[in-house]
């Protein structure tokens, strides 16, 4: 695979000034995230935080059952462990990578420090974290309001925002996992987007051959978490 090591694909890492990138850059190491890979567990504390670049976590809700349902993505748009600097250390969700791939961790604790200066470390933070927010809410309507092609059409978008092509290795069992709904049910959808002309799918591997196709399906929540993502992170460097 043909990786270039660059921290700043990552969106928060590209936004921070040169000064304060450069106090944490020594302590940024590249890891390999494979597919299926579990950061952490509900309620288990992190040592490091996460800035994915080709990666994507799945932050995931489990049920006492074993059922789980996703509450939230997070790619080379942000970072894993909000928790640690907003005070709480853990949470009851569950980090898991969706997408294999790349990514940086730095020790917790020097994340922590560069907030508790509050700097601009403090502001992208604090920005990410409510643009998160937002998308774990839209998530919890989209799912209670919203058809599961909708819903469907909702997470393919997401995750092509998050990687440079078109092409997704995915099952459709993992992907009713996600959003929280049975496998037929996703079947069912995605033959519909596959009629349509919008995707092909065979043996786990989605490629996305009409973007705008999609775009015209999708309810309003997509349009709500990239509206809100890019209105509190595109003037983060502004002060």
């Amino acid at each position: 695979m043909d990786y270039v090591d660059n921290p700043k694909q990552n969106h928060l890492l590209a936004a921070l000034p040169a000064a304060e990138f450069e106090r944490i850059a020594p302590h940024l190491k590249l890891i390999a995230m494979p597919l299926g890979d579990v950061l952490y567990e509900s309620g288990g504390k992190l040592q490091y935080v996460y800035f994915p670049t080709t990666a994507i976590i799945s932050l995931q809700y489990v049920m006492e059952n074993g059922a789980s349902s996703e509450i939230a993505g997070v790619g080379n748009e942000g970072m894993l462990g909000i928790s640690l600097f907003m005070g709480g250390n853990t949470t009851p969700s569950r980090a898991i990578i969706q997408t294999g791939g790349h990514g940086y961790r730095v020790p917790a604790a020097l994340i922590v420090q560069e907030f508790n200066s509050g700097g601009l470390m403090m502001r992208l933070m604090l920005r990410y974290t409510q643009a998160l927010i937002t998308q774990i809410s839209q998530t919890a309507v989209c799912n209670r309001h919203h058809s599961v092609e909708q819903q469907l059409c909702r997470w393919l978008l997401l995750t092509l925002d998050r990687l440079p092509s078109n092409e997704l290795t995915m099952t459709q069992e993992l992907i009713a996992s996600m959003i929280g709904v049975r496998r037929e049910g996703i079947t069912e959808a995605a033959g519909h987007l596959q009629q349509a002309g919008c995707i092909s799918y065979r043996r786990g591997h989605i490629t996305v051959l009409d973007r705008s196709g999609l775009e015209s399906r999708v309810c309003e929540c997509y349009a709500v978490v990239k509206t809100e993502f890019n209105r509190l992170l595109s003037d983060v460097c502004v002060r």
